[in-house]
């Protein structure tokens, strides 16, 4: 039975704040860090904005595209390492906002930045097993970064929902295939503002085996090669990192440069990976392969394997990726300050 993708829509703030602004209020240190990173600017939430009011916007397009009435939606996950909320759901939020019935599982799931995969492989398996008729996954974040930290240059915010059916499909996901282990490259302790990593560490034991695990083992359980495949987009805590990883396993650099996103507006964290996904699938055509591949620190990768259906060509998605990412705004390092809540003493928002 074919499972995959109905409809599907993204959401990117319209704040930005460039790199270069970030390094020059931390000097010589700041420099140092942004470099190599190939982040030119990044995303950033507004007073407003949090994981549940960008994973709002991105459902509500999705359900837009996907033409469906939400009442069908019998599951919704919404991935975050950023709940505004550290007890209660964003997907009881989110389910309300779109008029979802009340009759339908919801959950927040968290596994750093690949929550927002999990939810699409959640949603896969109740859709195959005919318990519903849709789910929907949703990768949202407002990323952190500790001020004056490498994170700082690239943590942003945006999103991405993806409802999946059996009917109707502008893209068939073929297969799906994760890895796993325990390595602590990246955490935030339950009460902690802003989460710590393992600095290089978070590279070849984390980032790169886990990705190029994945990705390799699909590709062999699926008598697949890189030259198979029209795009592949990989996460991207950067932008140097899924060109490198890409690079490893001998895709070309022009399978990958549509779905990479980060140079323009940062690292979205469970957002990456289905952004970028997103923005590969506004410009796709029939027969078109795609791998993507997931990764959350701590440890895992999701990988795909998916085929794009004549029906992505004769309805296209109308709020394409491209124009969030050419709606920008451009702050300073102070305005920006007070958006993401970092200066204290002072009470900008109401709980």
């Amino acid at each position: 039975m074919s499972v995959g993708i109905v409809g599907y829509g993204g959401y990117v703030p319209r704040f930005r704040i460039k790199a270069e602004e970030i390094a020059r209020v931390w000097g010589e240190d700041g420099k140092r860090m942004s470099a190599g990173l190939n982040v030119y600017e990044k995303s950033v939430p507004g007073m407003d904005e949090d994981a549940a009011t960008i994973a709002v916007e991105a459902a509500r397009n999705a359900i837009q595209h996907a033409n469906i009435n939400p009442q069908e939606i019998g599951a919704l996950y919404v991935g975050s390492e950023s709940h505004p909320y550290s007890v209660k759901p964003t997907a009881t939020i989110v389910a309300e906002a779109i008029m979802a019935t009340p009759n339908l599982m919801a959950a927040d799931l968290e596994f750093a930045c690949k929550a927002g995969t999990a939810g699409i492989q959640m949603c896969m398996g109740l859709v195959k097993a005919e318990m519903m008729k849709y789910g929907m996954a949703i990768g949202t974040d407002t990323s952190q970064g500790r001020p004056g930290d490498a994170l700082e240059y690239t943590a942003s915010a945006g999103g991405a929902a993806y409802i999946i059916g059996r009917e109707n499909l502008i893209a068939e996901i073929l297969d799906t295939y994760s890895f796993t282990t325990d390595t602590p490259d990246f955490w935030r302790r339950e009460g902690a503002e802003f989460p710590s990593h393992g600095g290089r560490f978070t590279g070849a034991p984390a980032y790169f085996r886990h990705v190029s695990s994945a990705a390799t083992k699909i590709m062999e359980r699926n008598n697949l090669k890189p030259d198979d495949f029209t795009y592949a987009v990989f996460h991207q805590p950067n932008g140097k990192f899924p060109l490198e990883v890409a690079k490893k396993l001998n895709f070309k650099k022009e399978q990958v440069e549509l779905g990479l996103l980060t140079p323009y507006i940062g690292n979205t964290y469970s957002g990456a990976t289905p952004l970028g996904l997103a923005n590969v699938l506004d410009y796709a055509c029939e027969g078109d392969l795609i791998l993507a591949t997931s990764f959350g620190s701590g440890a895992g990768s999701d990988a795909f394997v998916i085929k794009v259906t004549k029906d992505n060509e004769r309805r296209r998605n109308p709020n394409l990726l491209k124009k969030y990412i050419d709606y920008k705004e451009y702050i300073d390092y102070a305005i920006y300050a007070k958006f993401k809540g970092k200066i204290k003493g002072i009470h900008l928002r109401k709980d």
